[in-house]
């Protein structure tokens, strides 16, 4: 679910009881909508990421190290100037709603001490990290909003802050059981046509719908411990007391869980055990910052990777559709230029009867000596033309055919490999965990021409050199799996003479190192062709073959393509790989 208003509530208490009194030491801002305060309190340095992203909007303490920007956008050149070396004061959520404040003691160029305040709007697409100072004017703010884009609330710098337009709902921090009846009795969820069957969903609604910050999963949770999972209420008025001092004693509940799904993926975080969830898959972390860093990490991850590699992915199915095109009008050449010999044979047939034909004929029925069985041919044939000059344009057409042939034949060789060059990227594309590996794949489509190059500093990232999946075999070994052809490069060429090297046969795909010289345990060498099966575009396929061979039996030809290398004393195996049994080998690294 999106961090809604119960799970900021819960985070901004953590935050606020792990970082009050801390100094500000250090401020990047990695990307456009999220920013990184490196504060150092309680004697330890602690990262708060305050993140607008549209559909991961969150704050929390994380320990990922982000790359940042060659240049720094301007909030975070004025976040520098105005907060660095500031003292955070007080961190709370406003009105049990998803907005947080992050109050702050800064100096100014006078050195007087003001106050500054960091306000993040978790609105989904409209969500915004603002700076305001001490008059509550807005400073800078991750996205502007003209009037144009809104007449109702404008965000623009110089301007008064104004908080999003309240939604006439309870606060979850003052309600009382006598208001919330108020406000729920006589709906039409309390009458007696209520279908049966649909009482908690309807309870959990009518509560969304009359409290401020839940969630449909949250508001569904505190139904079903309200009812205790029976259907609506009947003596609403109970239970909307029993909820209000339910509200009251939450912050007490505090105990983070990350629910995950079958494929061990993380589906949902919640700030304390849901009983309306299946309890027996949410697992427990020490703060709800590292539970919210599972499940929001991958997925911020994954959909930031997902929009960089967007037009890269367009880029390389727009050439793979025209070469696929130019392939079939290759093809049709190759097939016109199959009636070469049938020319040749027609022209040295005529050579052979001039005796029997004469000018005017539209054809005729002559022997063909290339046929062992001393069958004929009927050629057609010219009437403006003598015999002789017949049999000339059909040896024209021979040449001609099998001069296209030859020059079709290389020119669909080159296509062929242009092709397995293109569906190569694609490959290395799907396979990318983070930036620096989508770099590398850009920076060799913009070698090759099929991207242009970056000129603007602005889009370029110091990013760290990207690294090859690293796993452990049942045997303790390990393995390494290239990403992207950079990577295949940097394994292969840096690997021991001595150590296994593997590749699925004639198919784009990662070159794969067994790290250990000499005899190698059967199961390390099944799990390792497992990988460089799975690992390529047979990844979906059974008996795929893996060629092995040991790593001084590899070379890569002067001014090859990177990931492109040739071998010998290879050996096959057929592998059928499998994603549970892929998953099941230790994955050290990603």
């Amino acid at each position: 679910m999106p961090m809604d208003g119960l799970t900021a509530g819960f985070a901004a208490r953590e935050l606020n009881e792990i970082l009050r009194g801390g100094r500000i030491d250090r401020i990047t801002q990695p990307e456009r909508d999220t920013a990184v305060l490196v504060i150092r309190s309680g004697g330890m340095n602690h990262r708060l990421l305050l993140c607008a992203s549209p559909n991961n909007a969150r704050c929390h303490l994380t320990m990922k190290s982000y790359s940042n920007p060659l240049e720094p956008p301007a909030l975070c050149m004025l976040m520098r100037k105005q907060l660095t070396g500031a003292r955070i004061t007080e961190i709370r959520q406003i009105g049990g709603d998803r907005i947080v404040h992050v109050d702050m003691d800064a100096v100014n160029e006078l050195g007087d001490h003001v106050l500054r305040r960091l306000v993040l709007e978790i609105m989904g697409r409209h969500s915004n990290l603002l700076l305001l100072d001490e008059q509550d004017r807005i400073l800078e703010a991750t996205r502007h909003v003209n009037p144009e884009m809104s007449r109702v609330r404008q965000i623009q710098p110089g301007m008064i802050y104004l908080p999003p337009p309240r939604q006439d709902k309870l606060d979850p921090e003052t309600l009382t059981g006598e208001a919330l009846y108020g406000r729920i009795a006589g709906t039409p969820a309390d009458s007696a046509s209520f279908p049966v069957g649909k009482a908690n969903r309807a309870f959990g609604k009518v509560l969304g719908e009359t409290v401020s910050g839940l969630s449909r999963a949250s508001a569904e949770e505190l139904a079903f411990r309200v009812t205790q999972g029976a259907e609506w209420p009947d003596d609403l008025k109970n239970a909307c007391m029993r909820l209000a001092d339910l509200l009251r004693r939450l912050p007490s509940m505090a105990d983070a869980r990350v629910l995950f799904g079958e494929n061990g993926e993380a589906e949902d975080v919640f700030p304390f055990p849901y009983l309306s969830v299946r309890t027996e898959e949410q697992k427990p972390y020490k703060t709800l910052s590292e539970a919210l860093e599972i499940y929001f990490g991958t997925r911020d991850t994954r959909e930031r990777l997902n929009q960089r590699s967007a037009a890269m992915i367009r880029t390389l199915k727009g050439q793979l559709d025209r070469c696929q095109r130019k392939l079939a009008i290759q093809q049709e050449e190759l097939s016109a230029a199959g009636r070469m010999e049938e020319y040749r044979r027609m022209g040295e047939a005529i050579n052979a009867n001039l005796y029997q034909l004469k000018k005017g004929m539209t054809e005729a029925t002559l022997t063909d000596w290339n046929d062992p069985e001393g069958g004929s041919i009927t050629v057609p044939l010219d009437i403006r033309l003598t015999p002789g000059q017949n049999a000339q344009k059909y040896f024209k057409r021979y040449q001609k055919a099998r001069s296209a042939r030859e020059i079709a034949a290389q020119q669909r060789d080159r296509t062929l490999a242009e092709i397995d060059y293109l569906e190569s990227m694609l490959l290395d594309v799907d396979k990318c965990v983070g930036e620096s590996e989508l770099e590398e794949i850009r920076q060799e489509l913009v070698r090759t021409g099929y991207m242009k190059k970056t000129t603007s500093r602005k889009q370029q990232r110091q990013l760290p050199q990207s690294k090859p999946y690293r796993y452990l075999s049942d045997d303790g070994i390990e393995i390494l799996v290239g990403k992207n052809a950079a990577q295949n490069d940097r394994i292969t060429l840096g690997a021991g003479p001595e150590e296994l090297w593997l590749h699925a046969k004639d198919m784009p795909g990662s070159h794969v190192i067994i790290r250990r010289e000499g005899e190698i345990p059967q199961a390390t060498m099944k799990q390792a062709a497992l990988l460089a099966a799975w690992y390529s575009k047979g990844s979906r396929s059974s008996l795929v073959p893996v060629d092995y061979t040991l790593r001084k039996y590899v070379k890569k030809p002067s001014g090859a393509a990177p990931g492109k290398v040739i071998y010998t004393h290879q050996k096959t195996a057929y592998m059928t790989p499998e994603e549970e049994e892929i998953k099941r080998i230790r994955l050290v690294e990603a």
